[in-house]
């Protein structure tokens, strides 16, 4: 099987690399300063202590999208504001009978990908686990967590080849309700992102947990009248979220490492696109809730705040680095 990775990032780099690593024969497609990072192979770490390695000769790295032209699949991995031009690009380089896989944020890409593609098979999946980038050519997966993708015939042989190269991975056949899912974890990629502090150190801190547990109810509330039923990611369900995220810190800091394994390198994705001078996906998470809840009728003044206050970091029109009292007051009080 020859697998493309279309969107070499850090998700990109971290599944492509350990595919590479066990042996198969994987495409980059990325950045010109990737492919100079990853000159001399990839390193790949793990929160729980594995570490791999893909070498030089086995990482093929290509600006080009017509190198994916033989490639039996092709995970894309481009962040969600780059979805058409990577469908444009797609359609030009990949075979009929390719097998699409978007392994992206939030619960529109694969719809996006599917429009443009047609007749390919375009499948929708789900990224379960956080990686950083560290130094110049190593992807640590900070976290635990899987790769869920949508149930599907075409599917069987991809997921078999990522479990046994260590990316743990399940097929579902309500990938829609497990899309929701993830994109209420992720919304605290904005808390963590505003925090500028490790995911560890932000989830620590209750203040911004309040933050996170008051967007959280908006959108249990806004998925309810749209008739949607976001699935369990993780060790918490949907539901029980806010209250678990409002206990005192010394509570939920002895339930915390039950729920989610993470180290110290974790970070959120939209954190790292800060630090990166990349533009956040934030319409893609928080923005989702607030169309939704447009549509529904449904008041999200939380959510729609947070998205104010991310925009406005990332423009640079306000420092970053809040305090969880700071972005408390101006998430959830702004009239205080």
């Amino acid at each position: 099987m020859r697998i493309g990775i279309f969107g070499a990032g850090s998700v990109g780099c971290y599944v492509g690399g350990m595919l590479a690593a066990a042996g198969l024969h994987v495409i980059f497609v990325g950045r010109e300063t990737m492919a100079e990072r990853l000159s001399g192979g990839i390193v790949l770490t793990r929160f729980d202590g594995l570490e791999q390695r893909a070498a030089p000769e086995d990482v093929s790295f290509s600006t080009d999208p017509s190198a994916l032209r033989d490639c039996d699949v092709i995970l894309v991995c481009v962040k969600s504001d780059a979805t058409e031009t990577a469908a444009r690009a797609l359609a030009k380089a990949a075979r009929p009978d390719a097998l699409v896989v978007s392994l992206q944020n939030g619960v529109s890409n694969a719809a996006r990908l599917r429009d443009a593609l047609a007749p390919r098979s375009v499948l929708a999946g789900m990224v379960g686990f956080n990686v950083a980038q560290i130094g110049s050519s190593r992807f640590h997966c900070g976290t635990e967590g899987e790769i869920v993708i949508e149930a599907d015939p075409s599917a069987g042989s991809l997921v078999r080849h990522l479990n046994d190269a260590g990316v743990i991975t399940e097929e579902s056949a309500e990938i829609d309700a497990v899309q929701w899912g993830k994109l209420i974890l992720n919304l605290n990629n904005a808390v963590n992102a505003l925090s500028e502090l490790p995911l560890k150190q932000q989830l620590a801190r209750r203040a911004y947990r309040q933050v996170l547990a008051a967007s959280i109810r908006e959108a249990l509330l806004v998925l309810r009248e749209a008739g949607i039923r976001p699935a369990k990611v993780g060790k918490v369900g949907p539901a029980l979220l806010p209250a678990v995220l409002n206990l005192p810190d010394w509570l939920f800091l002895r339930l915390a490492g039950s729920m989610l394994k993470l180290d110290d390198d974790a970070t959120s994705s939209m954190a790292e696109d800060l630090a990166r001078g990349r533009q956040p996906e934030i319409h893609w998470l928080n923005g989702e809730i607030v169309a939704l809840g447009r549509k529904t009728g449904t008041a999200t003044p939380v959510n729609e705040r947070i998205v104010a206050l991310v925009e406005s970091v990332f423009a640079g029109d306000m420092p970053g680095g809040l305090t969880g009292e700071d972005l408390r007051r101006a998430a959830l009080h702004p009239a205080e």
